[in-house]
């Protein structure tokens, strides 16, 4: 399931964190950081999915 979450994170990254973690502190920080750049976005979805 983590594979399937990992590239929905890199096509959507705050999806991919809503997924994991739901409408958290860290969805929201993942809306920040998409807006203010993609890739720190992929990059945060990833290392959420990764840590748990």
């Amino acid at each position: 399931m983590d594979i399937i979450r990992i590239i929905i994170a890199i096509l959507l990254p705050p999806l991919g964190v809503f997924l994991q973690v739901g409408l958290g502190a860290q969805f929201w920080i993942n809306i920040l950081l998409t807006i203010l750049g993609y890739f720190p976005g992929i990059i945060h979805a990833i290392y959420i999915i990764a840590k748990r």
